[in-house]
């Protein structure tokens, strides 16, 4: 005879069941038993007890949460903890990772808070802050291990045992002359791995790659990407060590400037607030510009049109074709921008590139327009033989007209979603804003024109 066995609860049940016995000893030591990742989580289900959750960790733990939480979240479990624990919180939390929650605040509302931060915290944030937004001076945290050139390894692992609990990572120890200059890196492995009795500068060889305070933010993650390294050091123009930035901080900066580009290729400005979050109107406003701009732009379709007004009323049936021409144009734009952009944003390719890039669109945008083209042309061929009155007698140099439009508008959309984005690099602007709207905005106006003018060539003394 079997014996039934109970299904283990998961751990958001038994979260469940503790948290409304308001018994802090025993949600306290539930939480500080459970993983970082595994309380986020529980964080992100029992959204109304974030600030609870956190209340209840030991300060360390607490910290490690809040780091790894959505902005929004964040703010209001700081706004609903008592101010001295989310003084012991800020006071916990890394520097660079305290910074960064801050510059997504309110100014009158970060002064209060720095003013929460004991002196040498206070000092560090203040310092950080002061770099302009978006800089590697931002992400860069004082939490690392430097030890001299001319130590011995055994004065470079017993500094490591004095200081490196309070570092930011081990993996890589970082070395400065007298003058406090920084000279080159080692990994932990080649110290210890080294004779005690060898010296610091027995084993480095002056080849490092570091950053500069004020390099954007993009550019170390671009380093990182090409380094395969796990943290790099800051240098100020006198090549000081400021600080090392490491790589969860530059993955999280790359996430969040996906996201924005993501939303710029859309055709709407980027969101600084989780989707949900974000007030209505707010929302609102960071739309309507760009439906204002794209509004505007199509408006000029329809002067197109009118321009060609006198086609149109002798052969209506040219319009019957304006859909199809302008969407192909608009699709073959939206597909280029779309892949030089994500190209641009991993490194793939530079502004330097831009010969390559137009000449291998230009086959493309050949190679696709032949291929719309000859459809175009089979379609209307073929539709004449079933419905001859539809098309008229002249329905060979109608579906010729139709297939040589869609070759160019094709053609013509492959060169503007890609060149675009380049020529806005160049310009020093963000080359997201070439979003797939604009460009599709873009070529319908001049895939009208582009139609029209072919049309009149082939149908000229026949239907127009």
């Amino acid at each position: 005879m079997t014996q039934d066995l109970e299904t283990p609860a998961s751990l958001s049940e038994q979260f469940a069941s503790i948290i409304h016995l308001e018994d802090k000893l025993r949600i306290r030591e539930f939480l500080n038993n459970q993983n970082i990742s595994d309380v986020a989580e529980l964080v992100d289900e029992f959204d109304e007890y974030a600030s609870q959750i956190i209340g209840n960790m030991s300060t360390h733990r607490a910290a490690s949460v809040f780091k790894i939480l959505e902005v929004s979240v964040q703010k209001q479990v700081i706004q609903e903890l008592p101010p001295l624990k989310s003084a012991e919180l800020l006071n916990e939390l890394p520097a660079d990772d305290r910074t960064s929650f801050l510059e997504e605040l309110p100014n009158e509302v970060v002064k209060e808070l720095i003013k929460t931060l004991d002196p040498e915290e206070r000092r560090i944030t203040l310092s950080l802050l002061g770099y302009p937004e978006g800089s590697v001076g931002r992400l860069m945290t004082p939490d690392y291990i430097t030890v001299n050139i001319d130590w011995n390894m055994t004065q470079v692992l017993d500094h490591i045992r004095e200081v490196g609990r309070e570092s930011e990572t081990i993996d890589v120890i970082y070395v400065v002359n007298d003058k406090g200059e920084f000279v080159d890196d080692v990994r932990i492995r080649d110290v210890i791995m080294t004779s005690p009795d060898k010296i610091v500068s027995d084993i480095i060889d002056f080849r490092y790659i570091a950053l500069h305070v004020n390099d954007d933010q993009e550019v170390a993650n671009q380093t990182f990407k090409m380094n395969n390294r796990v943290a790099l050091p800051v240098l100020d123009d006198n090549k000081l060590l400021l600080g090392i930035v490491t790589i969860d901080d530059v993955l999280w900066v790359a996430n969040e400037e996906f996201s924005e580009d993501m939303q710029r290729i859309g055709g709407t400005e980027a969101l600084d607030e989780p989707y949900l979050e974000m007030p209505i109107f707010k929302l609102f406003q960071k739309r309507i510009v760009w439906m204002v701009v794209l509004f505007i732009g199509e408006m000029l379709t329809a002067s197109a049109m009118g321009y060609f007004e006198d086609e149109i009323a002798k052969a209506v049936v040219l319009a019957l074709f304006v859909p199809l021409i302008i969407s192909s144009g608009g699709n073959s734009g939206s597909q280029a921008s779309t892949l030089i952009i994500q190209a641009m944003a991993v490194g793939e390719i530079t502004i330097a590139d831009w010969w390559r890039v137009l000449k291998r669109e230009i086959i493309s945008g050949l190679l696709l327009g032949t291929v719309l083209g000859i459809i175009g042309f089979i379609r209307v061929v073929a539709w004449s033989q079933f419905f001859p009155e539809v098309y008229g007698i002249h329905y060979v140099q109608l579906g010729a007209a139709v297939g040589i439009s869609l070759m160019g508008v094709v053609l013509w959309g492959t060169i503007s979603g890609s060149m675009l984005p380049i020529f806005l690099k160049r310009a020093g602007a963000d080359p997201a804003v070439s979003s797939a709207p604009f460009v599709a905005t873009l070529v319908d106006v001049t895939g009208l024109i582009i139609y029209f003018s072919v049309a009149y060539l082939f149908l000229q003394g026949l239907l127009l």
